[in-house]
């Protein structure tokens, strides 16, 4: 109740934070503020709210998907405590250039991660030795002007009441979405029920051209924080799960590891929080207190490039840490036309190097 008064009151922020988003948006529309474009396949992946929506699996599935393409990822680096252009190296941390593309890094060895405040900026750096450039969460970025945007929606979100920031999480305007080339509804249940199918797309309203497909997660094994060893998720049947996250949306998550447990125990923080020393040392103490002999910590993938960070590994190193990978997929039809879309926009917008 108290959340609803809160929300009822920053409510004209809201309505004046929305009249800016779209006096930008119309400054772009105009040509009053210049866009950029760049001679080869820019691909964007975006949202239209405040994380949640699954970009960071669906840039990893476009990863896969452009493998015989030398392919650059262009990110802010949310969360990091550096500025300018920055390319990813083995001296990377998620402090140097942000938790997800040092996760982007440590699995696309063939990839090039970089991180720029400026997406035009950072395409320059990367244009001359690439394929293709995927912007990660750039679709507000208006600066930069990609050839193809994918933009992502999670499906228990719509046909939600939802605000703009600050009384809500929208960061842009509902009518962006005719901006994009793909509206992509992400997290969406298994089986796919036709009348579900048909309510997203009622809702999002989709212009001729613009496909509404779908997708769900898919999840991997339990893979250790510090050791080579991996675990399938069924071997924690009737488990304590102490569950740590600092993600947006942790429902899903939950939700999978509900599956096999009943018994969870959630420290969740926002969303690319800095874990800290005392953090991690409340967690191992509640942990070690827990009676029950078959226990085990679980977080999320993107979670363990902070936790990796230099003086957690002497809490933790001893206990069952592991993290929970995640994978988007999409169904049978929709990959289809899905990989189609980017398939051929690539390939006939490829510039000779």
């Amino acid at each position: 109740m108290l959340v609803n008064y809160l929300r009822l009151l920053l409510l004209p922020f809201s309505f004046i934070y929305g009249m800016a988003v779209v006096l930008r948006k119309k400054l772009y529309d105009w040509g009053i503020m210049r866009s950029v474009s760049f001679d080869l396949p820019v691909i964007c992946v975006g949202n239209l709210a405040v994380g949640g929506s699954g970009k960071t699996p669906t840039t990893e599935y476009l990863l896969r998907l452009l493998s015989g393409y030398k392919v650059a990822i262009l990110s802010r680096g949310y969360g990091r405590k550096t500025k300018g252009f920055i390319l990813a190296d083995a001296s990377a941390t998620a402090e140097t250039i942000g938790d997800e593309p040092l996760q982007y890094y440590q699995k696309f060895k063939e990839v090039t991660v970089a991180v720029c405040e400026d997406r035009v900026a950072g395409v320059k750096q990367l244009q001359n030795d690439h394929d293709v450039i995927i912007l990660d969460d750039a679709f507000q970025h208006r600066a930069i002007r990609a050839g193809f945007n994918i933009l992502l929606f999670e499906f228990r979100k719509l046909g939600t009441l939802q605000f703009l920031l600050p009384a809500g999480n929208l960061r842009d305007v509902f009518a962006s979405r005719k901006r994009a080339d793909v509206l992509l509804v992400t997290k969406s249940p298994v089986p796919l029920l036709h009348v579900a199918q048909q309510a997203s797309i009622n809702e999002l309203q989709p212009d001729n051209n613009q496909p509404v497909l779908h997708a769900y997660l898919k999840y991997g094994q339990l893979q250790h924080l510090y050791r080579e060893e991996s675990r399938p998720l069924d071997s924690i049947k009737d488990f304590e799960v102490f569950l740590l996250t600092g993600i947006a949306n942790p429902e899903p998550l939950i939700e999978e590891l509900q599956k096999y447990t009943q018994s969870i125990k959630h420290e969740a923080f926002r969303d690319h929080y800095a874990f800290k020393h005392t953090d991690i040392s409340k967690l191992k103490t509640a942990f070690e207190a827990e009676i029950k002999k078959e226990k085990i910590i679980i977080t999320t993938e993107k979670d363990s490039k902070r936790l990796r960070a230099t003086g957690f590994e002497d809490l933790l190193v001893n206990l069952p840490v592991y993290y929970l990978p995640i994978e988007v997929e999409l169904f049978e039809e929709d990959k289809i036309t899905f990989d189609e879309l980017i398939l051929n926009y690539v390939k006939s917008n490829r510039r000779n190097r």
